[in-house]
């Protein structure tokens, strides 16, 4: 009977490990197709110079053992535009001094617009929030009560966090309460909880443009 309970829990990790694999396939062709349509370049690869790229944006520089995958590179609507999930480890210790790794990934889009900028990260409250903890950055409200408990706004200049968060842009991501965004250098980016998924890939970056459509022109004036 003991070997019969072996033999079922080999079958069904089997069985597991093949049903991820022909997902992961799946996964992999849909993303090859959307980039063949749109004249995209993709690799399903491991890629950490993603990672030393993008080093600036915070929630990049989580755990350890950070690499993307999936990653779409091409232009989109006039801008440059990247996408892509993103690993990360950390670790715990259970009360028997063993160390137990936890794995987790997100799906990140990026485009790149015409001017660098300080930093500005945009988030739902407790999405990102022990990065800004650690960072010792406050909250920023504003006179909007409803969009200073939706989201939680850092930025080290103030001023700017106020130009970009005028009313159109707390209207804009009021209706869009699930968006983690952050601004900084020349690249706008938005986060996803879970790794980046084929049928995602145009409402973010679709998403992005929008957000770039509505900072004030006198941003990009020198």
């Amino acid at each position: 009977m003991q070997v019969l309970i072996i033999i079922a829990v080999i079958a069904a990790i089997a069985a597991i490990a093949y049903f991820a694999w022909k997902a992961e396939q799946k996964r992999q062709a849909a993303f090859r197709e959307w980039a063949a349509q749109h004249g995209w370049r993709y690799s399903p690869q491991r890629d950490r110079g993603i990672r030393d790229r993008f080093s600036f944006l915070d929630r990049l520089r989580q755990g350890s053992n950070r690499y993307a995958f999936h990653v779409l590179r091409g232009e989109w609507k006039g801008f440059e535009a990247v996408a892509f999930s993103y690993h990360y480890e950390t670790y715990s210790t259970d009360s028997k001094g063993n160390r137990q790794t936890h794995h987790h990934h997100f799906g990140v889009a990026t485009i790149r617009i015409e001017k660098s900028f300080s930093e500005v990260r945009i988030h739902p409250e407790s999405f990102f929030h022990r990065i800004g903890q650690a960072l010792g950055v406050q909250d920023i409200d504003f006179e909007s009560i409803e969009f200073s408990k939706a989201f939680v706004v850092k930025a080290e200049d103030k001023k700017l966090a106020y130009d970009f968060c005028h009313t159109g842009m707390m209207e804009y991501l009021l209706e869009r309460r699930s968006t983690a965004l952050e601004l900084d250098g020349e690249w706008l980016a938005v986060y996803d909880r879970h790794k980046l998924e084929p049928h995602e890939i145009e409402s973010y970056l679709d998403a992005l443009v929008e957000t770039r459509a509505l900072m004030p022109g006198y941003l990009f004036r020198d």
